[in-house]
């Protein structure tokens, strides 16, 4: 119970500061308001936006059930997570966020908020190279590294026997 918690309230913090204060900034930085009509931009950002937002809390569950942990660098999973959206992508939760954000930059139609993305995506890869799996490779060594051959970074993989 407790790890749900910690889960919960990471993740709350976590979303509630990049995926929408920051992006609240970025569109009223922008001068963006929400838009007069809705058409078919506003119902594909709501689409894309959705499913990115259904993936990354799926995979914030999956830290808490089957790793035993949250999604934060200081308070990580116990187990190696390679089940879930993880059996086809290293790094699916990234990827929601990308998709939650892109989602928004399309319902807004805002070009700042969708280099806000891109940013979002370079500073996630960065993080990825010089933190994350450096970190796994010691936790989880030979594991992690099989995982790694069989799993592409960004690029999901639905043929896994996974």
């Amino acid at each position: 119970m407790f790890i749900l918690i910690r889960t919960l309230t990471y993740a709350t913090l976590f979303i509630g500061f990049v995926l929408v204060y920051l992006p609240a900034r970025v569109l009223a930085w922008a001068g963006i308001s929400r838009p007069a009509e809705f058409s078919w931009p506003q119902i594909a950002g709501i689409v894309i936006g959705s499913l990115g937002a259904a993936l990354a809390l799926s995979c914030v569950a999956v830290f808490a059930r089957i790793g035993k942990g949250t999604p934060a660098p200081f308070d990580p999973p116990r187990r190696l997570v390679i089940r879930g959206p993880y059996r086809f992508v290293r790094n699916p939760m990234y990827i929601g966020a990308a998709f939650a954000l892109a989602g928004a930059a399309l319902f807004f139609t805002s070009f700042s908020l969708f280099a806000f993305v891109c940013g979002f995506l370079l500073v996630c890869h960065c993080f990825i190279l010089i933190y994350e799996e450096p970190t796994l490779r010691r936790s989880f060594g030979q594991d992690y590294l099989s995982y790694c051959k069989q799993v592409k970074r960004w690029r999901p993989q639905f043929g896994s026997t996974r």
